[in-house]
């Protein structure tokens, strides 16, 4: 099965149905229309979030509404949602999701409101639904029912200390290879600094490693099977656990973005596989704006198939006032939110914006930012939504990913039970359907 490619560039004509009715609406469009109501938002405690609520009191005053923040970190979010939904509680009016990892689950478990008609017809003049990326628009839609707004584009690029590398006779890495290379003649060179670092922590292994694995040439399915023991599978297995086990810091099997960029940050990292949402936290206003090289994770035997997803802003199907909410949820992927928090490193998911002369601008400053940019333009041409199994339970099998991966690095299975105990677990999932 191949992976469920991105391409931002390609106009996918998702909501180009009633466009003139739906300009004829935004004439009479009023801000106000919910004026007292107060809007309940789930939030992950993210940069993307982080930066959004930075504007919290502006929604405010433009709508007279009232914005509920209920945020957490990303797995204590999910559970939360989880029993909510289960619950049939109206307590959250809009939530943050991500297609890629659950939107087939939570569209089959009937938790999101259907955007596709507040899209068309209730929406700002200046909202223009159509300049948002078509193709993550596209990846939000099941069964005909868009579920969610886009609020950002991002995927996993690497970080690396041009400091550190010249310090140690090296060059900016071309290929997988070279990234084991460097990390090797790091550790040698300066054993002050840990030589790699990406995920480890079981449910968040996935973004890092289908990276990887895309980029060798690897599929997670082949034949309606799990495919992590075919020859592909295992080298991405035994390289991503390597460079983990062998140049990762200690505890690794812990560490998700945070952990990452904190370990970055402070200088203690030379390399670091890890969010391009991660810019703002990792290099803004410290010691590595000056240090840093940004590049795509380089090149397998495939080439370069760089992960690329991105939050979406969706309305809950259980909410009493999803009329309201679709209101908070269209200020938050609106054009004039979405500059501001790219000006604040996330990356946004509409090409106006990104062309926007402030933006470039703020690019321009800092060379690291250009590099950046760079970076996003990979993931936006070449990228797969493909992060974990395209099956219903697809959270689920991210799990698993992540348990063969820890087995690897901890040397508590050798490869070849680690994929087949995986691949057994895995191919009970697919036969789920």
């Amino acid at each position: 099965m191949k992976a469920r490619m991105l391409a931002t560039h390609v106009a996918l004509p998702v909501l180009a149905i009633a466009a003139v009715n739906g300009q004829a609406r935004a004439a009479d469009f009023d801000w106000m229309k919910f004026k007292g109501k107060t809007v309940t938002f789930l939030a992950n405690n993210n940069p993307v979030a982080q930066a959004l609520l930075t504007y919290k009191a502006d929604f405010e005053k433009l709508t007279g509404m009232t914005l509920k923040v209920d945020g957490y970190q990303e797995q204590q979010m999910r559970q939360r949602l989880v029993t909510v939904m289960n619950a049939n509680s109206d307590e959250v009016d809009a939530f943050m999701t991500l297609p890629s990892r659950e939107g087939e689950q939570f569209a089959a478990a009937g938790w999101y409101g259907d955007l596709t008609a507040m899209a068309k017809n209730e929406v700002a003049k200046d909202y223009d639904p159509n300049g948002l990326s078509q193709a993550l628009l596209k990846a939000a839609t099941f069964n005909g029912k868009l579920t969610s707004m886009p609020m950002n584009i991002e995927g996993p690029i690497l970080y690396y200390r041009t400091d550190v590398f010249k310090k140690c006779g090296l060059e900016a890495p071309k290929t997988i290879k070279d990234v084991e290379a460097a990390a090797e003649k790091i550790k040698a060179c300066d054993s002050a600094v840990t030589p790699f670092v990406s995920r480890g922590l079981k449910p968040a292994v996935a973004y890092t490693f289908s990276n990887m694995l895309h980029n060798i040439g690897g599929t997670y399915i082949a034949n309606g099977k799990s495919n992590l023991c075919s020859p592909k599978g295992k080298e991405t297995l035994e390289t991503y656990s390597r460079l983990l086990r062998d140049f990762g810091p200690p505890g690794v099997v812990n560490y998700s973005f945070q952990q990452i960029s904190a370990l970055y940050r402070s200088g203690r990292a030379a390399m670091a596989f890890e969010s391009s949402n991660e810019l703002r936290t990792v290099v803004e206003g410290g010691a590595r704006l000056k240090d840093t090289g940004l590049l795509p994770f380089p090149a397998g035997e495939a080439g370069q198939v760089p992960t690329t997803i991105g939050w979406g802003m969706a309305v809950s199907s259980r909410s009493k006032q999803p009329e309201a909410a679709w209101y908070f949820v269209q200020w938050a992927t609106s054009p004039e939110v979405q500059k501001k928090m790219a000006l604040q490193g996330i990356a946004p998911p509409r090409p106006s914006v990104a062309k926007d002369p402030e933006y470039r601008k703020w690019i321009d400053e800092e060379p690291v930012r250009k590099e950046w940019q760079a970076a996003l333009d990979v993931l936006a041409t070449k990228g797969s939504s493909e992060v974990g199994y395209p099956i219903v339970a697809n959270p689920e099998s991210r799990e698993f990913i992540g348990q063969a991966v820890q087995d690897l690095i901890l040397k508590q299975k050798p490869l070849d039970q680690a994929c087949a105990d995986a691949d057994k677990a895995l191919d009970a999932l697919i036969a789920q359907k």
